[in-house]
Order: C-alpha cells, then structure tokens, then sequence
C-alpha cells in the first residue's frame, strides 16, 4: 500500500482564495493586529509570513515589534490598546516570549473575541463544550486535512500523540465533537506502538523526529503528522517517519508542506470569523 499524500499547500492555497473573495463581499478590511517580542529567528520569519499571507487574503495586517526587554506591564498595556481598538479584530501575541514575560498572564489580557490563536480560557472551555469558537489554527488545519482526506471521523478509533494545550487537546477536542473516539497519548503512555495500531486515525504532534515507525500503523488508517523537526544535515522532517508510514496508511501529509500552511490560513479565517462575529454585535 502507497498511501496519498494530502498536499497542504494546494489546500491551504485554496481556502485562502476563500477568505479573500468573502473579505472582498465586506465593507471594512477584517484587521489583524501581530505582537512579536525580542528578534527569536523562527518567530521572526513565521511573523513575516502571516504579515504577507493576511495582506494577499484582503485582511489589514499589522506586525508590532518590541525589543527583547519590553516589560510585561509595557506589553499588557499593547495588548489593552489593541482589544480597545475597533480596527482590529484578531489578536495574536508570537511565542515563545522572552522568559521574563508570563505566557498566561499575557493570553488571558487579550479579549476573547479577538483572540485568534484560541488559547484564553474561555475559548478553551467553549471548544471542550462544542461550541462555536475560535479553535487553536493548528488544530483546525488538522481537521480540514481529515476533512479532505474523506475519512468518516463518526465512531472511528482516532489516537493523538501529545498532550500539549496547543495541538494535542484542542485537536482531540476537536475530534470528539465529530463523534471519533479518541484517546489521547503521552510519555506515560504503556506500549505507545499497540496503542497506534488500533487507530484508524493518527495525529503526530509530539516534537521527536521521525518517533512514529512505520509498523505504528495499522493497514489503511489516516495519518496527520503535525511535527516539524530540523535534523543536524538541515533536513525537516515530522513526527512520522513518512516514507515507512506510507506503506501502511492510505492518507498520509508531507513534512514541510502539509500542516503547516494550514495554520496560517486557519489563522486568517479565524480572523475573517472574529471580524464578522464582532462588527454583526449591535
């Protein structure tokens, strides 16, 4: 078996043709407002591409930068301008942030209607109840993969690699309210290679190169591999060791190309969402 691969790039490419067309229909441009702080080279690059990808999909995009020692009042008092500010729907602080600043301190300052990541507490509590929110942009993007992919989630067996608030929950939340059945594994998990083989469904978003074997997979099942890892030589790999995974999945995405480019365009529909939810507000 050669399993498909799912091209995130073309899917990513198209949903922001999407947003684009819907962003023409509005009066106003949806405006999203980036905070990085400090020069981190990943985040630094990662900020550039949304700031270009929100401006081509029809959004007003603005990147604040602030050096590496702003204080977290100084940053808290950014983040109260911009809930503030009616030019700005969507809301999004880059981490990490420099370690003298409280990642959750900073998260639960921004208004949850703006909040376009989907980390403040209430749009946590609203995605564990079903409800309509603003889910995390990796997660989301892990759905609509599944979506193309043509799985059938209803009652299928679906195990996801990594408990971290950013993928590993939201995106098992994600999947319960589609009605899979979900298990969730971590570094406690006993025989994680047993507990892969009986899933239907498998999404990688542990941040080890290439843990997942090939012999993990169970013939025909579905593999999202969120994982984007940079090896000694430079290569990138994911999660998943793709080429032997493959031979066992019927659906399988890249690593670089798959997941990934699906983030940043959930990240400008969530802000096409907010924009439409928060100006339709009397």
């Amino acid at each position: 078996m050669t399993a498909k691969i799912l091209d995130g790039r073309a899917l990513a490419a198209s949903l922001r043709a999407e947003i684009l067309a819907r962003a023409n229909t509005l009066s106003y441009r949806p405006g999203l407002a980036v905070v990085l702080v400090g020069e981190d080279p990943a985040s630094t690059v990662y900020v550039r591409s949304k700031d270009r990808a929100a401006r081509e999909a029809g959004l007003d995009a603005r990147t604040i930068r602030l050096p590496a020692d702003t204080a977290q009042s100084a940053l808290l008092a950014v983040v109260q301008q911009l809930n503030e500010d009616p030019s700005v729907d969507g809301i999004l602080v880059q981490l990490p942030l420099p370690p003298h600043i409280a990642a959750r301190a900073v998260i639960e300052a921004i208004d949850p209607a703006k909040d376009v990541d989907g980390f403040h507490p209430l749009n946590v509590g609203r995605l564990q109840d079903n409800l309509a929110v603003l889910a995390p942009c990796t997660p989301r993007g892990c759905m609509k993969l599944l979506e193309l992919s043509g799985v059938n989630l209803s009652g299928a067996r679906a195990i996801v690699l990594g408990r971290s608030s950013i993928v590993g929950r939201p995106v098992a939340a994600l999947l319960l309210g589609q009605n899979a059945t979900v298990t969730i594994a971590h570094s406690r998990t006993h025989d994680l290679p047993a507990e892969c083989r009986r899933a239907e469904v498998v999404v990688a978003a542990v941040g080890r190169p290439e843990m997942v074997r090939g012999d993990w997979i169970s013939p025909g099942a579905t593999v999202i591999d969120v994982g984007i890892n940079r090896l000694p030589d430079g290569r990138l790999v994911g999660d998943c060791d793709t080429a032997a995974c493959a031979r066992h999945a019927s659906v399988i995405t890249p690593v670089p190309g798959g997941v990934g480019p699906m983030t940043i365009a959930c990240l400008l529909e969530n802000t096409l969402l907010a924009a439409q939810a928060r100006r339709s507000k009397p």
